[in-house]
């Protein structure tokens, strides 16, 4: 189907005697959130990184927007459109807010030489990335250090950068990981609202939030998918209350 935003087909990947991904058929839809959700060790950071490029499949493809990306580089993955937060942050913690969102812009921009040049004073980058701290709240901090921001304005920040990247999907790692309630919601609000502009690919373990969200959801076990449906369908499914739900889903 062309009309898919993100698809992989058949992506399998072992280490040893290992299967963390066997034979996972996995697909985006434009103006979706489509979640995938499972137990510790099932496989979901091993089919990111994959989807991201930073691990390559031992058999099987990736697809972005119609184009096989599969032996493509992270960085041309983002070029192209992929735009991706992380579990663990991956910020820079010395430097400013600004700096991070303009370093994110730049790296959109495909031009490496440019990190030669003083990026801050770059009025288009600038611009890019003080738009995309405007969208998450973070504006006012833009001169802060990102080593002084709460655990949750980080998170928001790893956003920004993504939005800097102006992507046709974003792959997020479980955004709301050490966020309290209150930041949860607060992030459920914002995603909800963003995958307007670019569907999401949402990994995440808060069950409330995944059932808020998702359009989709997809159930990863022992590197398999067992179940992919609405909220609806994977709540009354049978082999996923067993599986990770349990009976309170």
């Amino acid at each position: 189907m062309t009309d898919l935003v993100l698809e992989t087909r058949g992506i399998t990947k072992s280490f040893g005697a290992l299967k963390a991904s066997d034979s996972i058929d996995f697909d985006l839809r434009p103006g979706e959130i489509h979640a995938i959700i499972g137990p510790n060790g099932a496989g979901k950071s091993t089919l990111i990184k994959q989807i991201s490029g930073e691990l390559r499949p031992d058999a099987g493809q990736v697809f972005l927007a119609g184009t096989d990306v599969t032996q493509q580089t992270t960085r041309a993955r983002a070029r192209a459109g992929l735009g991706r937060t992380f579990q663990i942050s991956e910020l820079a913690m010395e430097d400013t807010v600004l700096q991070n969102a303009v370093l994110g812009a730049l790296g959109a921009s495909g031009s490496v030489w440019r990190f030669l040049k003083p990026v801050l004073s770059d009025a288009e980058l600038v611009t890019r990335a003080e738009e995309a701290l405007d969208r998450v709240g973070l504006l006012d901090a833009r001169n802060q250090r990102t080593a002084e921001l709460s655990h949750g304005q980080r998170r928001q920040l790893e956003v920004a950068v993504a939005l800097t990247l102006r992507p046709k999907v974003f792959v997020m790692d479980e955004p709301m990981a050490g966020l309290g309630a209150e930041g949860s919601l607060t992030m459920t609000r914002f995603l909800d609202g963003l995958r307007s502009e670019a569907p999401i690919l949402l990994v995440e373990h808060d069950m409330d939030a995944v059932f808020a969200l998702a359009d989709r959801i997809s159930v990863l076990v022992y590197g398999r998918l067992i179940a992919t449906g609405t909220v609806d369908e994977i709540r009354s499914n049978a082999e996923v209350r067993e599986a990770y739900l349990g009976e309170d889903a």
